[in-house]
């Protein structure tokens, strides 16, 4: 339903912005436009409102945290409010702890969407006067920060006999006092139940006719303790005028895609660049981006994730791995209607640069071009005031995952596998007579049976020290929230005694025993990588795994038995026997209990 009622939206709006920059256009039909932008924009957020209804009714609305830059959302969030204020009289203020730590672990998009709904309703119901945000730090325990958001207003306030109706669907509070202003009485029970979700609450202290504090307070984790700090928060600047509008900079030498199966939305993209003067070619599906990506060489790749055939993320994975290697490390932003924060974080993990929402203005795509395009082919125009730019404190940073699968070289996954899953895995030491060397790194598995099947061989495999694993575990945690590392079976190798001495060490680092080896181990790796993949949470993946080793067993049929007597598995004289009869030994092992047979 976003996706679908999202992309007419985009086209309204799109084609609109380009009807207010037109040079010729007389006063009556730029006052038309603008009345037209302003109805699409109270639309989009009417449609945004009910979805998110609709999906928290049907409880299918998600909370989905991630890594966050405070001072990153709160730039964001001001830079979304200071006009409207502006255009009201309003007086805005920002009072920001600056103790807060700096980087927190969280559902950033519902927060962002509970303080924007608020401080919309303040600027909204305060005609004079001002709003204010204040966030403060009240408790902080270990790894979690609890945290209080007011937003304060000096407005109608709200009658003692309306609050109790205050977070009701449909609600409007005081209706004949507020008749002339509009809105669907959606957002302060969206807010409510997106609390309920994150475990916060929220309160409510107004005076009627004085004005009204929403409080808000949760807990968040945190990944970064350094203080936040001072931060400078510019305005976007005052109302933009009536004159025509001019791009601030201009890139002719830069060359961009745009892939989206609409046509219109292709034009409409297309034309709010136009001003730039960067090269733009057009593709309308997956297969066409992938020939001209073949053959030419991008500076950006706008990326539209729900098309017919190849989607989105498909054609950036077979662009990352395209032979002809030219866009192989191009920026690539996802352009989409897909809305919602689980989408967003699936984009990230994807592995797109970016992520914009449509309906997407001019604005936000030259935004993007500004972050993205390399400097020297950027020619800033004189006279632009570029401080109103928004902060961006957390360019360049890497998010980090909820849940990271770690396993070690003994899964024996082809490497291929290994590298498109992009699995961690921490090698085993080979000992031969030649040498010691890191399995499936200095030793690939054709050398490993040479040695074993030679006339002298002889091949013993050794799993990482305690210390080793230490250190692996927390060099992943920098990228993770949690570690799931998936073991062979104790009864074959002491790597899980290992790892789980390691884990001791950390709070979240989980060992799993996958009662097998081999193969069957890499089976439960791949399983429990595409849950991670999902978002799925800890208990849930180990739960499954542990469903899945009850009712499986994995079993091998040996080429021949010299190895296993030079190795102490098997006596002389039993080696002969079969040898005679031509026996081999099968060797099956289920939940850690190892057997041996004969075929």
């Amino acid at each position: 339903m976003s996706h679908e009622i999202r992309t007419p939206i985009n086209s309204i709006l799109g084609l609109n912005e380009i009807i207010l920059r037109q040079e010729d256009a007389s006063d009556e039909i730029r006052k038309d436009a603008a009345n037209i932008q302003g109805a699409g924009r109270m639309l989009l957020a009417l449609v945004n409102d009910i979805l998110d209804l609709s999906k928290i009714e049907a409880g299918k609305m998600d909370i989905v945290p991630v890594n966050y830059s405070m001072a990153s959302m709160a730039s964001e969030i001001v830079n979304m409010i200071w006009l409207r204020a502006e255009q009201k009289g309003l007086k805005f203020e920002v009072d920001i702890d600056p103790t807060l730590p700096s980087e927190l672990y969280g559902d950033e998009v519902r927060i962002k969407q509970i303080l924007i709904n608020l401080l919309n309703n303040s600027v909204k119901y305060t005609s004079e006067g001002s709003v204010t945000l204040h966030v403060e730090k009240e408790l902080i325990d270990e790894d979690k920060v609890h945290i209080v958001f007011s937003v304060s207003d000096t407005g109608m306030g709200i009658k003692q006999e309306a609050l109790p109706y205050l977070f009701d669907a449909f609600q409007r509070v005081d209706e004949e006092k507020n008749r002339h202003i509009e809105g669907t009485g959606l957002g302060l029970s969206i807010v409510k139940q997106l609390l309920d979700l994150m475990d916060g609450t929220i309160s409510v202290n107004s005076v009627y006719s004085q004005g009204t504090t929403f409080t808000v307070s949760l807990w968040q984790g945190v990944t970064n303790m350094t203080p936040i700090g001072d931060i400078a928060i510019n305005s976007i600047g005052a109302s933009p005028s009536a004159k025509q509008f001019e791009c601030s900079f201009s890139a002719p030498e830069a060359r961009i895609l745009i892939v989206d199966d609409n046509e219109m939305n292709l034009e409409v993209e297309r034309k709010l660049l136009d001003s730039t003067g960067v090269q733009i070619d057009l593709a309308n599906s997956g297969d066409l981006a992938l020939y001209m990506t073949a053959n030419t060489r991008y500076d950006l790749i706008f990326m539209d994730h729900l098309m017919p055939g190849m989607d989105g993320i498909d054609c950036l994975i077979r662009l990352r791995k395209q032979k002809e290697e030219i866009n192989n490390n191009t920026p690539v932003v996802v352009l989409t209607a897909n809305a919602g924060g689980e989408n967003k974080e699936l984009y990230a993990r994807s592995g797109f640069d970016g992520y914009l929402l449509k309906p997407v203005s001019g604005k936000q795509l030259e935004d993007t071009m500004l972050a993205i395009l390399p400097d020297e082919k950027i020619h800033r125009k004189a006279g632009f005031d570029l401080s109103h730019e928004v902060l961006n404190t957390a360019k360049g940073y890497r998010r980090k995952v909820p849940v990271l699968i770690t396993t070690s070289s003994l899964c024996d996954l082809p490497y291929s596998l290994i590298r498109e899953m992009q699995l961690d895995v921490i090698s085993f030491l080979v000992h031969t007579e030649a040498g010691t060397f890191y399995d499936n790194m200095e030793a690939d598995t054709d050398e490993l049976l040479y040695y074993m099947y030679s006339p002298h061989g002889k091949v013993w495999s050794e799993p990482p020290k305690t210390k080793d694993f230490e250190e692996f575990f927390a060099s992943r945690l920098q990228k993770a929230h949690h570690i799931i590392h998936i073991s062979i079976t104790p009864s074959m190798s002491e790597e899980y005694s290992r790892a789980t001495r390691a884990a001791r060490q950390f709070d979240n680092v989980t060992v799993i025993d996958s009662g097998v080896l081999s193969s069957a181990m890499g089976f439960l790796v791949m399983v429990a990588h595409q849950m991670a993949q999902q978002n799925q949470s800890v208990d849930k993946i180990t739960a499954e795994l542990e469903a899945i080793k009850s009712r499986m067993h994995c079993s091998f049929v040996l080429a021949e038995t010299k190895f296993m007597v030079r190795g102490g598995y098997m006596t002389e004289g039993i080696h002969k026997i079969m040898a005679t009869l031509n026996m081999r030994p099968l060797l099956q092992i289920k939940n850690s209990i190892f057997g041996m047979g004969w075929v």
